[in-house]
C-alpha cells in the first residue's frame, strides 16, 4: 500500500466518523448532502488520507463550506480546542533550525505540509468562529503574511471574552497550548 493510501478498513472507519460529525453539525454546512460528499471523498484517496491525518491528530475535520466555482468541499479542523496532536511546535523550519536549545519536535508549516493541509488564514479562522466557539483555552497558529514572517514574527489566534483575538509571537516560540488548525479542499 502506498504511503498516502488508507486500507479499506481505515477508509470505512474514517467515512463513518466524518458522516456522523457531518450529521451532528448541520449548521456548519446547511444545504449539503452527505451522499455527494461521500462520492467526492471516495474518488480522492489522497485527500481522504489527509483527512485521516487531521482526524488522527484530534482535529475533528468537518465541512464548513462548498466552493461553487471549483466544486470543492472545504474542510476545517473543528475540534473545540487546538488539535492535541499538533501542539508545541514553532512556526516554520527556519525558526526550528535557528533554535540552539530546547527545540520543539517540529514546526507547524512542516507538519501541515506533511499532512497535505494548509494553515487557516485569519479570515478563515474568523469564519470558523462564526460556527461555534473554538480555542477558549488554547490558541492556533495561522498563516502569517510574508512581511511579518520576514521580520521574525508569526501570528496566532484564540477566542476569549466572546471575541476573536489575533496576536503575534516570535516564529521560534512554542507553547503546550498552541497548535494549528488545517484546511483542506476536496
Amino acid at each position: 500500500m502506498a504511503k498516502f493510501e488508507l486500507s479499506q478498513e481505515e477508509r470505512e472507519t474514517l467515512l463513518d466518523t466524518l458522516k456522523a460529525r457531518f450529521e451532528e453539525n448541520m449548521n456548519r454546512h446547511e444545504g449539503l448532502e452527505w451522499t455527494e460528499v461521500e462520492k467526492k471523498l471516495t474518488a480522492s484517496t489522497d485527500k481522504l488520507w489527509s483527512l485521516n491525518e487531521m482526524e488522527s491528530t484530534e482535529g475533528e475535520p468537518d465541512i464548513v463550506g462548498f466552493d461553487e466555482e471549483s466544486g470543492e468541499y472545504i474542510f476545517f479542523d473543528c475540534s473545540k480546542e487546538s488539535p492535541k496532536g499538533r501542539r508545541s511546535y514553532c512556526y516554520d523550519r527556519e525558526a526550528l533550525d535557528a533554535r540552539k536549545k530546547n527545540k520543539p519536535g517540529n514546526s507547524v508549516k512542516d507538519v501541515a505540509a506533511a499532512m497535505g493541509v494548509e494553515l487557516l488564514t485569519e479570515a478563515q479562522y474568523r469564519e470558523l468562529q462564526k460556527l461555534g466557539e473554538f480555542d477558549l483555552k488554547t490558541s492556533s497558529w495561522i498563516e502569517t503574511p510574508e512581511d511579518i514572517r520576514k521580520a521574525g514574527g508569526a501570528i496566532f489566534c484564540d477566542r476569549r471574552y466572546g471575541h476573536v483575538f489575533v496576536y503575534h509571537n516570535g516564529v521560534d516560540s512554542y507553547y503546550a497550548a498552541r497548535g494549528f488548525r488545517g484546511s483542506l479542499r476536496v
